[in-house]
């Protein structure tokens, strides 16, 4: 069972969420967590979030060998989870209200990262943003923005 939020959400408690919760398939993406921020830095206008790692794999292409957008959009979905979780720091239920993806390039034979953002987080609503990244080149994929429903529990 998912743990109560607590003050020491880190990236171990992100990976075991990321392992127990989420629907086996997604699972099947090997997500890897990379980094939680949670501790606001003294820095203007930041926001808490998490960077994930989708690895490269022929099974997430389309032809011609380009990572499909179906793995894409599920990499930023679970990015913007996990970027709430360590807002909330721990686990809270909550759902995708929406979703909306702009891809702006093609992605291949590389390792796909996802920089998720929360901007806004309420007692019953989320918002955010990710930035998909080509871990090759470091140059932008998609961008993507979302609203989570907080869930009672």
């Amino acid at each position: 069972m998912p743990s109560q939020p607590e003050a020491e959400f880190g990236i171990a408690e992100a990976r075991r969420i990321l392992g127990e919760v989420f629907a086996p398939w997604v699972q099947d993406l090997n997500l890897v967590v990379e980094r939680i921020e949670h501790l606001p830095p003294d820095v203007p206008d930041w926001q808490p979030g998490a960077l994930l790692r989708m690895p490269f794999s022929e099974r997430l292409c389309r032809n011609g060998g380009v990572v499909c957008g179906q793995a894409l959009m599920a990499l930023a979905d679970t990015a913007m989870v996990i970027a709430n979780l360590a807002a909330n720091r721990g686990y809270r239920p909550m759902t995708t209200v929406d979703q909306t993806t702009h891809f702006m390039r093609a992605v291949s034979s590389s390792d796909v990262l996802a920089d998720a953002r929360v901007v806004r987080l309420g007692r019953t609503m989320s918002f955010g943003r990710v930035t998909l990244l080509s871990a090759t080149d470091n140059k932008q994929v998609a961008m993507v923005s979302s609203a989570f429903a907080m869930l009672p529990g």
